[in-house]
């Protein structure tokens, strides 16, 4: 079984700028700057006969490049402690129809659908302790982050092996646009 999850990876340089941000609050786990990227569908754990029907149906996906801007900063959960620091993205109705057409080639495959509605953004890190006083400067402080926009030509089925260090995230197969 392989813990799946398709998703499309950020510029290197936009890589680089999130993590500048680990020194503001170095008691979050933060998630590795090789490791940043947008989730289009988190699978969890897949059998290999359902991975090989997912690999064929993504195949299957078509779109064309389009351009997505990474925009403002925020948590969830949106009330109580926060759990997850995260860098928002401006509305892109392309990005959308991907990953509904992602959602369908997975359902497709014979995977759940996914129950909670996409909500795209980057997680920047993750949240064990009370951090509720330094996430909110740290939102403060970012809150007009914006980069320019970059363009997205491919998405990727990655593999993750979780170890006591982190994920360890591994590219099993990348889709380019049509």
């Amino acid at each position: 079984m392989a813990r799946l999850f398709v998703a499309i990876e950020l510029p290197d340089a936009i890589k680089a700028t999130l993590s500048s941000f680990t020194v503001e609050i170095p008691s979050l786990r933060w998630v590795p700057p090789g490791q940043v990227h947008l989730t289009l569908r988190f699978l969890g754990d897949v059998m290999p006969q359902t991975g090989a029907a997912l690999k064929k149906n993504l195949a299957a996906v078509g779109f064309t490049a389009f351009s997505l801007t990474l925009r403002g900063v925020g948590h969830f959960p949106p009330h109580g402690h926060p759990r997850v620091l995260w860098v928002g993205m401006e509305e892109s109705r392309p990005l959308i129809a991907l990953q509904q057409q992602i959602e369908s080639a997975v359902t497709g495959a014979g995977i759940p659908p996914e129950e909670r509605g996409f909500s795209p953004h980057i997680t920047l890190a993750r949240i064990k302790e009370n951090a509720t006083a330094e996430v909110a400067r740290f939102e403060a402080s970012h809150r007009t982050l914006s980069f320019p926009p970059f363009t997205a030509e491919e998405f990727i089925l990655f593999s993750s092996v979780l170890t006591p260090k982190g994920a360890i995230h591994r590219k099993e197969e990348i889709y380019r646009c049509t």
